[in-house]
């Protein structure tokens, strides 16, 4: 036994376990009390670390549990409690409380005394009533508490600004074992909102942020208005710091209405960014690309540049006109020169689109646009005649209506542990040039996290994808309107298009339907890792339905570090039915969950 402690002790170690004895009550609660309530009073005395060395520190422990248990009970309504502090045993003394917690008080009627100047009597009784203290239910600290922040928060709601809490009065009736709380509360005068004092060194327009204001002068205030015109502002993504309060009581105008003080910190108005990637997927990539920010006052954001890539490379830019013409609606114009170079297609074009989005709530949004696209196209396709492979130029000029909506009712943008997200989109499309085709192209995906622990330390995460193209044909669609599937976005284990069929020259082929699924399993390890566990599967078929004859799955494991803006993640992924061409595994690489 001696010769196998040290292992046992290193072992205990490296587990996070203290290699002396493991931490107990700092004292034993006895007495004729309910499972919960002991709970209760176990967790309130804490733990210490170890028993104690003698008689005298068992006596200080049992001591200062008492007090600890005494302010418990007194917090949960028992206020006629007898509690003991006793010392059992001489060798190996153990602290111990004996409690008897007695009747337990109960609420009696609630008093509300208004500091003058009261609120209107519709807005007292409305908020008096929400306050949730009936009589007879237990008489605990925390709920008195709680309904006296309801008031507040109630009156803040309604127009009462500067509405706060008096010290209270709390009558414990000995006698009739009831408590009868007084709250004392100051509502303040009712405020009415005036319009916007913007504080800024940057461009910003005061006429601009006036216009975001959800809100006219003479309104009541409250509190959410302020929070929405501080998420407008955060939205256009121009700012590094963005502030929005009520002006102080002393700013108050003659006609008794108070402005809304803005104040705003411009980030740098241009910033020059450069970057290098590298894939065993998809190639080296080098992209250089310049933004300004808020050049015409009014939070725009205008990016352009070039990036030079094995299969994307362009050359353009992009105008981000946020809250065009009525707050939450985004105007995006953008124009690129392309060049796809893929192993189903090659393509040179060049595209100009306009888009419209709408935000909905603070997290959903929809949008709708019209691009345009005209270029070259080398194609390689299934001749279905010679059951050869057949590779094609085409000179096309293509017209998309754009309409989509998102939904996020997830708790993090890049490391959601519970709620689901839903996208839809639809695409009615019309290609003139070589051909004349008319189709409609749509997607959609739903995400879903669910926590399997307390803490959310343990999340299963799901993904389901289907594409469809209706009206269209394999051979006249063009081919960067097909669904591909396969790579970090999608099937992990495959290379880009890695999931679709393949021709006879084991080249991809594209499909007028697409299915993608996966399920992770993600834990957490400590404070800054998490493992994940996941397998993934996809189909590309050749009919408006998705086929799922040649599904492909993978599978794989991968870490995330957690850093404050987001998790950075590594997958290894492996392809389980791998035909001729796939590599063996896929490493990636990047920021954020994979979905």
């Amino acid at each position: 036994m001696t010769s196998r402690l040290p292992l046992l002790l290193a072992g205990m170690a490296l587990c996070g376990i203290s290699s002396h004895a493991l931490a107990e009550p700092r004292a034993q609660i006895r007495g004729e009390l309910d499972a919960e309530l002991k709970r209760q009073l176990e967790r309130a005395i804490g733990e210490v670390d170890g028993a104690p060395a003698n008689r005298f520190e068992a006596r200080r422990r049992a001591r200062a549990a008492l007090s600890s248990a005494e302010a418990l009970l007194r917090s949960e309504g028992y206020y006629q409690a007898s509690l003991q502090d006793e010392v059992e045993g001489e060798e190996h003394p153990v602290a111990v409380v004996q409690v008897s917690p007695g009747r337990r008080f109960l609420l009696g009627d609630t008093v509300v005394d208004w500091v003058a100047p009261a609120p209107d009597v519709e807005t007292g009784q409305a908020v008096v009533a929400e306050m949730k203290l009936p009589p007879g239910e237990p008489g605990r600290a925390a709920d008195i508490l709680a309904a006296e922040g309801r008031l507040v928060a109630g009156l803040t709601r309604r127009g009462y600004a500067d509405a706060k809490a008096e010290p209270r009065r709390v009558v414990v009736d000995h006698a009739a074992f009831a408590v009868q709380p007084t709250f004392n509360i100051a509502s303040g005068a009712l405020v009415r909102l005036d319009g916007i004092q913007l504080r800024t060194r940057g461009p910003t327009s005061a006429d601009w942020v006036e216009r975001l204001a959800p809100w006219t002068a003479g309104d009541r205030y409250d509190p959410e208005d302020v929070a929405e015109l501080e998420r407008r502002l955060l939205d256009t993504g121009v700012y590094d710091g963005v502030g929005v309060a009520l002006s102080p009581l002393d700013d108050v105008r003659p006609d008794g209405l108070r402005p809304v003080v803005v104040t705003l910190a411009d980030r740098p108005s241009s910033l020059l960014e450069a970057g290098a990637t590298y894939s065993t997927a998809e190639g080296a990539g080098v992209d250089v690309f310049r933004t300004r920010y808020n050049r015409f006052g009014r939070a725009d954001t205008l990016r352009y540049g070039a990036r030079l890539a094995s299969i994307d490379s362009r050359i353009g830019g992009e105008w981000s006109l946020p809250h065009w013409r009525r707050p939450g609606r985004t105007l995006k114009l953008s124009s690129f020169i392309v060049n796809e170079q893929t192993d189903a297609y090659d393509r040179s074009a060049i595209t100009v689109a306009a888009d419209l989005s709408q935000r909905l709530g603070k997290t959903s949004w929809f949008s709708y646009g019209l691009g345009v696209d005209a270029g070259q196209y080398t194609e390689n396709r299934f001749d279905p005649v010679t059951q050869e492979p057949l590779t094609f130029d085409r000179d096309l000029a293509i017209v998309t209506v754009r309409g989509g909506a998102y939904m996020d009712r997830s708790n993090d943008p890049l490391n959601p542990t519970t709620g689901y997200r839903l996208s839809v989109s639809a695409q009615p499309t019309a290609v003139a040039g070589e051909d004349t085709v008319l189709f409609l192209r749509t997607e959609s995906q739903a995400t879903a996290y669910l926590p399997l622990q307390d803490g959310a330390r343990t999340v299963l995460a799901g993904r389901l994808r289907v594409g469809s193209i209706i009206g269209g044909q394999e051979l006249t669609v063009p081919s960067d309107r097909l669904f591909y599937s396969g790579g970090g976005g999608s099937v992990r284990g495959y290379s880009f298009q890695g999931i679709n069929p393949r021709l006879p020259n084991n080249k991809p082929r594209g499909g007028l339907s697409m299915f993608e699924t996966s399920v992770e399993v993600r834990r957490d390890i400590g404070e800054k890792f998490q493992a994940v566990a996941f397998v993934d599967a996809g189909a590309v078929g050749f009919q408006e339905t998705p086929n799922l004859n040649n599904m492909r799955y993978g599978a794989g494991m991968g870490v995330r570090y957690k850093l404050p803006f987001g998790p950075v993640r590594a997958d290894v992924a492996f392809p389980l039915n791998k035909r001729e061409g796939d590599s063996g595994f896929q490493l990636y690489v990047s920021i954020g969950q994979a979905f």
